[in-house]
C-alpha cells in the first residue's frame, strides 16, 4: 500500500489547477496534451456505477475529474480523449468495461467498489489496457491502480459536527450499500458522535440504517421521513444517488415549516446546492450543515495524467486522507464554537492522536 501525498488540493474546487506528480518523462512533444500528429496521447474513460454523472455524489465528482483533465490537456469528449459510460443497473457492469476496451481506451476507470470483480476480469483478459478501481483494491495486476480514502477521518468530523449541533440530542445515518466503504462512513461518523457527546456531557442517539441501493432516492426519502419523524434533526447520508432523497425530506420538511428546522450531511462533494429552499415566510435559506468532501475526480485527474506521462502506477494502492488532502469537510453552516472543534479533531486525527474505527464494530461506546 502506497500513501498518496500528491493531494495538496482544494476538495471544494475539483477544477484547481493541480500540479499533481505527472511532470516529465513522457511522450508529450507539444504543451496542449496531443502528439505532434495531432493524435492524443491518450484516452480515458470512466465507467459509472448506478446513479450517474449527475448523481451531486461520487460519479459526478469522478466526471468533473476526468472533464478537468481533459480540459487540461486540451482533449475532446469521445474515444480519442476522455468519456464516459453510465451504468444503470449492476448487470451492465461487464457489458459496459468491454465497450471501453473495444472503444480503444487506454485507461479505464471503475468507479465504485462495487465494479470491482468485473475490472479485475476485464484486467486479466486485457494486459494492455490501464485499469483504476475506485474506492476498492485489485491486488497483484500490474495493470491495476487502485485508489481508496480514509473516508472515515472526515465521518469523524461530520460527527463532531452534529454532536455540536443537534438541539434533540437524536441524529442519524443512512448509507446506500452494506460493504467496507459505507461502513468507514458509518464508523467514522458514529465515533465522532460518540466522543464529542462525552466531551459535552451529551446523551446523543444515533439511528443507522441502509437502504440497500445507491440509486433509490424515494427509498431514501422514506427513511429519511422516518428518522426525522423519530426525532433526528440531523442526517448525514453516505447513499450516493439515494441521497437525492434524504435532501427532498429535509427540504420538504423545512419549507412547510411542520417542525424546528432540520439539517442534512452531504457526502463525497460539496452539497451545499442541495439544501437549498425557501422558508413558510419566503425566505431564502440552506438546510446542509456541512458536506464531506473526497477527492474522487483529483484521483482521476491525478492517475490519468501519470498515465498520459507513461508513469501509470500499475499495481500500486493508493490511499488519500485528511493527511494528504484527499478528504475533508466543507465549513457549511457550523458555529464558530462547532467549527473549532471540528478544526481541533481534524489537527489530532492529522497528528495521530486519533485513530479512527473503520468498521462498526470497531465503534468505541
Amino acid at each position: 500500500m502506497k500513501k498518496a501525498k500528491l493531494f495538496g488540493f482544494g476538495l471544494t474546487a475539483l477544477a484547481l489547477t493541480l500540479v499533481l506528480a505527472a511532470c516529465g518523462g513522457g511522450k508529450k512533444d507539444s504543451t496542449d496534451g496531443k502528439s505532434a500528429d495531432g493524435d492524443a496521447d491518450h484516452s480515458v474513460v470512466i465507467v459509472t456505477d448506478i446513479g450517474g454523472v449527475d448523481d451531486r455524489s461520487f460519479n459526478q465528482s469522478a466526471w468533473e475529474g476526468l472533464q478537468a483533465w481533459g480540459k487540461e490537456h486540451d482533449l475532446k469528449k469521445g474515444a480519442d480523449g476522455f468519456d464516459y459510460i453510465q451504468s444503470n443497473d449492476a448487470s451492465e457492469y461487464v457489458t459496459n468495461i468491454d465497450t471501453a476496451v473495444s472503444n480503444g481506451f487506454k485507461t479505464v476507470f471503475g468507479i465504485g467498489y462495487l465494479l470491482a470483480d468485473s475490472i479485475s476480469t476485464a484486467a486479466d483478459a486485457n494486459p494492455d489496457t490501464q485499469f483504476g478501481i475506485i474506492d476498492s483494491v485489485i491486488e497483484g495486476k500490474d495493470n491495476v491502480v487502485s485508489a481508496t480514502f480514509k473516508d472515515q477521518e472526515a465521518s469523524y468530523l461530520a460527527g463532531v459536527a452534529a454532536a455540536y449541533t443537534t438541539k434533540t440530542n437524536t441524529v442519524g445515518f443512512i448509507g446506500g450499500e452494506e460493504g467496507a466503504v459505507i461502513d468507514r462512513f458509518e464508523a467514522g461518523f458514529h465515533q465522532g458522535v460518540i466522543d464529542t457527546a462525552k466531551k459535552l456531557d451529551k446523551d446523543i442517539k444515533v439511528e443507522i440504517e441502509y437502504a440497500a441501493s445507491f440509486g433509490d432516492p424515494a427509498k431514501g426519502k422514506a427513511l429519511a421521513a422516518s428518522m426525522y419523524q423519530k426525532g433526528a434533526d440531523i442526517i448525514f447520508h453516505a447513499s450516493g444517488g439515494t441521497g437525492q432523497g434524504v435532501f427532498q425530506e429535509a427540504k420538504d420538511l423545512n419549507e412547510t415549516g411542520s417542525k424546528d428546522k432540520v439539517w442534512v450531511i452531504g457526502v463525497d462533494s460539496d452539497q451545499d446546492k442541495e439544501g437549498k429552499y425557501k422558508t413558510k415566510d419566503g425566505k431564502e435559506d440552506n438546510f446542509t450543515l456541512t458536506s464531506t468532501l473526497k477527492g474522487v475526480g483529483a484521483a482521476v485527474q491525478d492517475i490519468s495524467n501519470r498515465a498520459l506521462e507513461d508513469k501509470f502506477p500499475g499495481g500500486e494502492h493508493l490511499v488519500y486522507g485528511l493527511k494528504d488532502g484527499g478528504v475533508d469537510l466543507t465549513k457549511g453552516y457550523l458555529s464558530e464554537e462547532a467549527q473549532k472543534a471540528v478544526d481541533a479533531a481534524k489537527e489530532e486525527i492529522i497528528a495521530g492522536k486519533i485513530t479512527v474505527p473503520e468498521t462498526p464494530k470497531e465503534v468505541k461506546e
